[in-house]
């Protein structure tokens, strides 16, 4: 009977251990729950990101306003016969 208590004690310190401190513990789980939800933010970000993305490149490969847009505001340029004016404080 003291065999059978020493062994079974002996078989619970050993499950405790890897529950709390050994390889798939507790603290590993969260940890690895963190780094989850945080790369499922950063997927998240990155689907918006590549939606705006594809959405722009659909409306410069269709019209012509989208390019006009762009060649306005990143490249500065104007229409012929067109009056620019920069105003300054």
């Amino acid at each position: 009977m003291r065999t059978l208590i020493i062994v079974l004690a002996s078989l619970l310190l050993t499950l405790q251990y890897r529950l709390w401190i050994g390889e798939g513990s507790v603290s590993q789980l969260m940890t690895v729950r963190e780094r989850v939800a945080q790369q499922q933010l950063e997927s998240q970000r990155l689907r918006e990101r590549n939606h705006l993305l594809s959405v722009d490149v659909v409306a410069l490969q269709t019209g012509l306003e989208a390019v006009e847009e762009h060649a306005r505001t990143e490249l500065g340029m104007i229409k012929r016969d067109e009056e620019f004016f920069l105003m300054s404080e």
